[in-house]
C-alpha cells in the first residue's frame, strides 16, 4: 500500500496551476515562497532560475517535511541582460522594442524537493524570436494590459502569439512550467497522480 503523497506547489502563479492542470494534476495546496528575488551580483541568467526554484522549494518544504515540494522560476534575457516582470507600462514598452527582431531565451528553473529530503532540480532553455514589431504594434499590445507582471512584458499564452516569428524548446516554458520536464521528475522521483 502506497503512503498518502501530498504535493504542494510554492508558486503563486496562476500559470502554473493551469499547466499542472493540463496534464492531470492538482496540487494538494499552493503556498507560494515569499523569497527576495534579486540577483546576486554577476549572477547569469540560467543560474538565477535555478537558485530562485531551489529557494522557493527549500522554504515551503522546511515547513512541510512529508510532502512533495514543486517549485519554479522564469526568467527572461536578452543576451546577458535580464528583461524581470514590468511592473509599469513604460517598462513592458521598452522591453517589447527590445526584444523587436531579436531572438532571447527563457530559462525555466523547476526544483522538486521529496519527502525524503532528496533535491532534484534543473533549467530548461527555449529560445524565442519576435518579429519586427512596429510602434502600433508595440502600442496595441500595451493597450491589452496582457504585459502586467509578465517576465520580458509579455505573455506568449495570449495576443503576443501572434509576434513569435520562431520558438524552439519548450512551449509550456514560456509560459511557466516545463511539463515535459516536470512530468519526467515527478515520475522520476515517485510520485504517482491521482485518479
Amino acid at each position: 500500500m502506497q503512503p498518502c503523497q501530498k504535493l504542494i506547489l510554492a508558486s503563486a502563479s496562476p500559470r502554473r496551476l493551469d499547466l499542472l492542470a493540463q496534464v492531470g494534476i492538482t496540487p494538494d495546496m499552493v503556498a507560494p515562497a515569499d523569497i527576495d528575488e534579486t540577483p546576486l551580483k554577476g549572477e547569469m541568467p540560467k543560474a538565477l532560475a535555478q537558485r530562485l526554484a531551489c529557494e522557493k522549494a527549500a522554504k515551503i518544504a522546511s515547513q512541510n517535511p512529508e510532502s512533495f515540494i514543486l517549485a519554479a522560476d522564469t526568467v527572461v534575457a536578452c543576451g546577458r541582460e535580464l528583461l524581470d516582470k514590468s511592473e509599469t507600462e513604460d517598462q513592458a514598452r521598452e522591453y517589447l522594442k527590445q526584444l523587436s527582431g531579436r531572438r532571447h531565451v527563457i530559462y525555466g528553473g523547476i526544483c522538486l524537493i521529496t519527502p525524503d529530503g532528496i533535491r532534484l532540480s534543473r533549467v530548461v532553455e527555449t529560445k524565442v524570436q519576435f518579429k519586427k514589431l512596429n510602434r502600433d504594434e508595440i502600442e496595441s499590445y500595451l493597450r491589452s494590459g496582457e504585459w502586467r507582471g509578465k517576465a520580458g512584458g509579455y505573455g506568449i499564452q495570449g495576443l503576443a502569439a501572434a509576434y513569435i516569428k520562431f520558438l524552439s524548446g519548450s512551449y509550456s516554458n514560456v509560459v511557466g512550467l516545463s511539463l515535459y520536464d516536470t512530468i519526467r521528475m515527478l515520475e522520476g522521483s515517485g510520485y504517482r497522480r491521482k485518479g
